[in-house]
């Protein structure tokens, strides 16, 4: 028989489990219905969402999300697109209700896994449009709260980059799936499998955070790569008189990581080094390091001058 303390940690756990795949699914249902159209692949996604979280099942609302998901989109050969998105908004309702009643975790949390379920949505089917491209950036407008916090402002940072010149490359897809492959594991395998053959030579080490907001005093400032703009040694001076702090190397008691040029083309989508490695891994751990392209540095430093 489990103890006392082994049954309430159950019930915590549960609870946790319980919003954050609220939170996933609902931004899996705005992700697969961004570009208007909902195909057969997204929605047995969606299905799958729903078996990965049977164990979830006698929890309210997930009885409910579940016999939505498996008796109305059970068939799709044979359901309208009409039908199809008054399903996917009565989930979304749903997931709102739910919301309202959730405690587990903080609104920045809480978004952050909605994004993440977004994301999955848009790559359900295995391929992202123009349509989805310009819908996320307009959530990502919508959210600018969570800037500073890993995936957000690193998907900021490319969705920007992709959309500057107005014209989207097949190549700035493969990028962005690459990236969000890091964050995002469907259920599909086939179509899993396939995203991973497309990039397999898209090389995604970290994304330099756009108009980053930087606060010097008593903050940590770390320095990679060779900067194009200035001296290294001038650099951690100008940090140190803003009242900034300079170190060798990143911990998780970093809070900027500026990344030197170092001549790389590439480096609007990556930048590359063992310290950006090393910062992307704390990131994930829930450390909020920001990593910062030394021409917006150099360009705030001479702002402060």
């Amino acid at each position: 028989m489990e103890s006392i303390n082994t049954l309430e940690y159950r019930i915590f756990t549960t609870r946790s489990e319980a919003d954050k795949a609220i939170n996933s699914l609902k931004g899996i249902l705005e992700g697969i219905n961004l570009d208007g159209v909902v195909n057969k692949a997204e929605i047995n996604e969606l299905n799958k969402w729903a078996l990965t979280h049977q164990a979830l099942i006698k929890r309210n609302p997930f009885k409910e999300f579940m016999y939505i998901i498996q008796s109305s989109l059970i068939d799709v050969d044979e359901l309208n697109q009409d039908t199809i998105h008054e399903t996917i908004e009565d989930l979304y309702w749903l997931c709102q209700k739910y919301e309202q009643d959730s405690y587990y975790y903080n609104a920045v949390t809480a978004d952050l896994q909605t994004l993440q379920g977004l994301c999955h949505g848009i790559m359900a089917d295995g391929i992202i449009n123009e349509t989805e491209i310009y819908n996320l950036n307009t959530w990502l407008n919508r959210n600018e709260h969570l800037t500073s916090y890993y995936p957000y402002d690193e998907l900021r940072s490319l969705i920007l980059s992709i959309i500057s010149d107005k014209k989207i490359e097949e190549e700035e897809i493969l990028v962005l799936k690459a990236f969000f492959k890091h964050f995002i594991r469907l259920h599909d395998q086939e179509i899993s499998n396939k995203i991973t053959q497309e990039t397999t030579s898209i090389n995604i080490g970290g994304l330099c955070t756009s108009e980053p907001e930087v606060i010097f005093d008593g903050k940590t400032f770390c320095i990679t790569g060779v900067l194009n703009r200035g001296n290294r040694n001038e650099l951690k001076k100008d940090i140190e008189k803003l009242g900034g702090i300079t170190v060798n190397s990143v911990t998780k008691k970093t809070d900027y990581l500026i990344v030197g040029d170092s001549g790389n083309p590439a480096w609007a989508f990556a930048c590359y080094g063992r310290k950006v490695e090393k910062a992307l891994n704390y990131r994930k751990e829930g450390h909020t390091i920001m990593l910062i392209h030394e021409y917006d540095f150099f360009d705030i430093i001479d702002d402060l001058k």
